[in-house]
Formats: C-alpha cells, structure tokens, sequence
C-alpha cells in the first residue's frame, strides 16, 4: 500500500517536470527504507534562504553540469524557470557567459565553480559569496552545490545515467557540446 502510494508520488513528479524518475522506482523495488531515506534528504536539498533564486540556480546548475549534461541538468532548468528565472539568465548560466548576468548571478557561478574545482579562488569568492549574501545566503549555496551533485551521481550509480543531450530554456535548445565548452 505506501510502495503504491510512493509510486504515484513519483510519478506525479515525472509528470510534473517531465522527467524520467526511473531511479527512484528502481530505489523504492529495491528498498523502502532507501527511498524513505532518500525522499527525506529530496526535501532538505531544497533549501533555500538569503539568495535569490537566479544566483541560487547558478551554483545548482554548476553543480549539475559538473556532473550530468542531460536530464538532470533539464530538471534543473525547468526548477529554474518555474521559480521565475529568466530564459536568457538561463542561457548565460548554461553557456558560461559571465558577462550577460547581473553581478550577484555572476558572483554565484563563479564561487560554484570554484568550489567544483577545488581552486584556488575558491576561498576569495567564498569570502565575496558571504559579503554579499551572508552566512545563510552562503550557506544555501554550499548546499545547493553539494545536494545537487547527489542526484546525478545516484542515478549513474543505479545505471540510470544518460548521456549528454541538447537542453531546452525558454523553447531553444543548446546543443551539448556548446554547455561542454562553456564549463
């Protein structure tokens, strides 16, 4: 009975964003308790407070990117959009260009990927992304960051992993190799 109503939930999801929840139902056949434990840690990565949802998306979409340039990466984006971030915003933040977005976006793309990076910069803008965002809006985007990677690694771990695909922001598409260049 709650695996049934588990797999409505997920479903509606899929609806919802179009987006093949395979892993999840492959995680709840295999173990309750793993996709309790897992529906648990979806909810927490969707905290967000003290940054506004384009800076906020730009540390998420880096992270996924560094990860995943398919599916995972389309959720994200819709996430994105139907929090209200702008298709060209969306654009700058998939294609690397720094210059189209407003200081704060550019700010939490550039932390984010310094953190994936493990460079150097990474302590600077961490100083910069707390100076303008504070401890909680820092604070969001350290988990953000991290959270996000969890997914497409579950997935490539439950052999539920895509290769690249074009992505859709706004009704255009960015072929893979365009998003490949600008990481």
């Amino acid at each position: 009975m709650l695996n049934r109503l588990f797999t409505r939930q997920i479903a509606a999801f899929e609806s919802h964003y179009h987006y093949d929840m395979g892993y999840a139902h492959r995680l709840l056949r295999a173990s309750r308790g793993a996709f309790l434990r897992f529906s648990l840690f979806a909810r927490l990565a969707q905290h967000r407070e003290g940054v506004a949802p384009a800076p906020y998306f730009a540390a998420r979409l880096a992270a996924t990117l560094a990860e995943d340039c398919g599916p995972c990466t389309q959720l994200v984006l819709r996430m994105a959009e139907e929090a209200g971030v702008d298709a060209p915003t969306l654009r700058a933040i998939v294609g690397g260009d720094l210059a189209a977005l407003d200081a704060d976006t550019a700010l939490a793309l550039r932390y984010a990927r310094a953190v994936l990076a493990h460079a150097p910069a990474a302590d600077e803008l961490c100083a910069a992304a707390e100076a303008r965002f504070g401890e909680r809006g820092l604070a969001s985007l350290a988990l953000a960051i991290a959270w996000t990677r969890v997914y497409p690694t579950l997935k490539r771990g439950l052999g539920a992993a895509h290769a690249c695909e074009r992505l859709e922001i706004g009704g255009q598409y960015l072929a893979p190799a365009a998003v490949q260049r600008a990481l």
